[in-house]
This record gives C-alpha cells, structure tokens and sequence, in this order.
C-alpha cells in the first residue's frame, strides 16, 4: 500500500494477490526453481553460532558501565539480534529442517529467539501465514500501517518519531488490528525465554538482560538494519507491493531484500534466492525482451 496524490489516503486496489499467479507463471517456465526449495542445512548452525555469540556477550558485558551496555547493545548486540529476527523469519517457513519437521522448526526459533529477550518467534509465525496468504489486506496484514500511522505521522519530523518507535507499532499493531488466541506454542516461547533471562540475570545480573533487550528494540528502530522494514512494502513504484533491496546488508539479514523473490518462492530460504535470481536472468541474458507480460517483468524494475 502506498499514498496518492498527498497524504489523505492508502492506495487501494482490489485485485488478486499477485505472487500465487506469478510463481506459477515463473515455475512453468523455469521448473529448476523446485530444485531450490527445501531446508537449508547451515541455517542451524549459523543461527547457533549467533545465539552462543550473544550468550558470551552477556558475559563479557556484565562489568561494563551503563554507557557502554547501551553502547554495544546498539553496535553489536543490536545488529546480531536483528538478524536472529531475520533468521526466524527464514524458520517460520520450515526452511531449517524441513516440512516434514515442522515442530523442530518451531522449538529452533525459540532457540533462536534468546538472545532478543522477549518472546516473539511463536507469535511471528502465527502472523506471519496471514501477511504471505493476505498481502496488504486490510485489518488482514499486520505488517501496513494502520489508519492512525498513516494520518498522523504524515510529515519528515512525525516520521522519524515512527522510525523510533516502530518495535513498538510492530509489537502493538497486530494486538489491535487482527488479535488472535494465545495459543500453546507462544506460552512454550514466553516460559522458556523467561526462564533464559532469569538464569542470565542469576549468573551476570541486569546489565546482560539490558544489553539484549535494549539491543532488539534499538535495532528495530533508528538502525540502518532496519532499513529493510520500509524496503519491502512500501509503494515506491506504483502498482508494485513488494519491493527488493540487493545491497550487502543482504549479508547479515539472511537476504531478506530479496524480497519480491521471497513472497513469489517462500519455500526457498534465503541463502538460495540469489541463486535463483541468477536462474530467472537466463531470460535477460538470453536477448529476450521483457515486457509487462513477462512473468519476470516485475523482477527487474
């Protein structure tokens, strides 16, 4: 969704999703694209090398002045833990064991979710179904802004100010717009994330708990991380929803800015979309003209 003609409304348009059709028109023409889809089997280990990262962290952050935890909360801790949210985001589509582990790939997330300090990955997965099957929905899709975001923080000053509060708005807007059932899962990642925080304040005391909590929300804000919240689904070329980022903060965010390929290939982690975007640019390559009719037409804007 996107403003026209000023800020007094969203751009609405009423038709179909349009990644269902375009991955049907791309897989027929380059069926090696399901070569591509399934768990990818580093994503465990790298996300564990994170988590255990953050875990020393705590450590070595226990004796430092207040300043400091604040200091490299948003310089390190900041940036590991935003991408520990990418990751599991990547996990929330089975991409870390499979389909047919679907529960491992959900006890992995709260494995994942730590080091950020508030409970998120159940409640992310639950949310996140809808944004993939609803895309801009209205009171559907959680991820666009509501009505008030919209009306009020419509000049350069309230716009930074949503910036920084936007963990806030992010955490707060799918209670409000869409709210669902607490369900047996989230209770599982609320016991075992406070049970972790309890034990890190037992063993180092308050100041680790700061760092990583401070360093989720300070990353979630006025990051340059965070860059990719705007990225994705905010109309910069009209008619588009989606929007892709192929710059090297792909590097550290399990590339989330391929972002158009993610909602047309969700199956397919992140490790491997620039693999497909290379599969896709055998067309460009190959002289053909790509027009508006070309199933890869939006791709490449």
């Amino acid at each position: 969704m996107g403003k026209t003609g000023g800020r007094g409304d969203f751009e609405w348009v009423y038709n179909d999703q349009p990644h269902t059709s375009r991955r049907k028109e791309i897989l027929a023409k380059y069926p090696e694209i399901k070569s591509l889809m399934g768990p990818d089997p580093q994503l465990k280990w790298v996300v564990s090398g994170m988590v255990l990262s953050q875990l020393l962290a705590c450590y070595l952050v226990r004796n430092l002045a207040w300043k400091w935890i604040l200091f490299w909360a948003y310089a390190l801790g900041g940036c590991i833990n935003h991408s520990l949210t990418l990751a599991i985001h990547d996990i929330s589509h089975n991409v870390a064991f499979g389909n047919k582990l679907a529960k491992w790939n959900r006890w992995f997330a709260m494995w994942a979710n730590l080091p950020i300090g508030v409970p998120y990955s159940a409640s992310f997965k639950k949310y996140h179904i809808d944004h993939h099957r609803y895309l801009g929905g209205d009171k559907l899709d959680v991820d666009i802004p509501t009505d008030f975001e919209g009306w009020f923080f419509c000049t350069p000053s309230r716009k930074l100010i949503w910036l920084f509060l936007q963990p806030f708005f992010y955490t707060l807007r799918p209670l409000l717009v869409n709210p669902k059932p607490v369900c047996l899962l989230e209770v599982q990642n609320a016991a075992v994330q406070l049970a972790v925080d309890i034990v890190i304040y037992h063993l180092w005391g308050i100041k680790p708990v700061v760092y990583l909590i401070a360093g989720s929300i300070l990353c979630m804000g006025l990051h340059p991380i965070s860059g990719h919240f705007i990225a994705e689904h905010y109309m910069f070329l009209k008619g588009h929803e989606t929007y892709s980022y192929y710059g090297p903060l792909n590097f550290i965010t399990f590339n989330v800015g391929y972002h158009m390929e993610h909602h047309d290939f969700p199956s397919i982690p992140g490790s491997k979309l620039p693999q497909k975007d290379f599969v896709l640019t055998r067309e460009l390559q190959s002289g053909e003209e790509v027009g508006p009719d070309s199933p890869l037409g939006d791709l490449f804007v």
